[in-house]
């Protein structure tokens, strides 16, 4: 009876961990499998929207930067004829011949009258403005108006001190000096600007004219020694007009 009791009690035990061992059916396998495909489809549509979603972003920002690249492009090629078209202005009426006639108006500031000279409102464009207050001073030097035009000469240099037309801007102040009848002044105002700067584009100019001053100031041996230095120091690299005219200067200087 004992071992009938044991027996039974054995099996009885042995068949739920029977049960548990049983292998899924198949049914179950399948339906596990379509729940792990299910949560991977779900992270791999999550991380596609994430990288469409990045790959907009980088398309827009390419395409802004594509926009900027062609509005500087425009802009600078816009600053430049500007410029190109103010040198030749300038060269041609400093050297006494009709400037070529512009398409459209010129950057210029308001007409100065009377004793005031006041730089042209400003655009925030650095270049422009300087270009503009330089023009300021360059017409009234054009209208004999000297101490008109070294004020606004000065105010230029003072308000724009890197840009590019301050050697221009003190250069023309020497010279409104000399055409004004005080040629120590224009003396001392174009030696600063040569020393000041000698790779400004106006530093040639300033030891031509400062022979000149020195001239009107009848110091002719110190006249000739600005010309020998302007050959010494710039050589091929003046501009024609300038070369053309310094033959005749050192002749009436009396050098050797």
């Amino acid at each position: 009876m004992r071992l009938f009791f044991t027996t039974a009690l054995a099996l009885a035990l042995a068949a739920p961990a029977a049960a548990q061992q049983q292998p899924l059916r198949p049914i179950d396998r399948i339906y596990r499998l379509e729940q792990q495909v299910a949560a991977g489809q779900a992270v791999a549509a999550t991380q596609a929207n994430r990288l469409t979603s990045l790959e907009n972003q980088l398309a827009e920002l390419l395409r802004a930067n594509a926009e900027v690249g062609r509005r500087l492009a425009a802009t600078e090629a816009q600053l430049n004829e500007l410029r190109t078209e103010q040198d030749q202005r300038n060269r041609a009426q400093e050297a006494g011949t009709p400037a070529p006639a512009r398409p459209q108006a010129p950057v210029s500031g308001p007409p100065v009258t009377g004793g005031a000279t006041a730089l042209p409102a400003a655009t925030g464009n650095f270049e422009a403005d300087g270009e503009a207050a330089y023009d300021v001073g360059y017409q009234l030097w054009q209208q004999k108006k000297y101490d008109q035009a070294i004020t606004a000469l000065r105010a230029m240099t003072s308000a724009f001190p890197n840009h590019r037309r301050v050697s221009w801007a003190n250069n023309l102040t020497g010279r409104a000096l000399l055409d004004g009848g005080q040629p120590r002044a224009a003396a001392e105002a174009l030696l600063a600007n040569y020393r000041g700067n000698p790779k400004g584009e106006r530093a040639p100019d300033s030891l031509f004219y400062l022979g000149q001053s020195l001239v009107a100031l009848k110091q002719s041996s110190q006249a000739c020694k600005a010309y020998a230095e302007l050959e010494e120091v710039y050589g091929d690299k003046m501009r024609p007009d300038l070369k053309a005219m310094l033959p005749g200067a050192k002749n009436r200087a009396g050098c050797r």
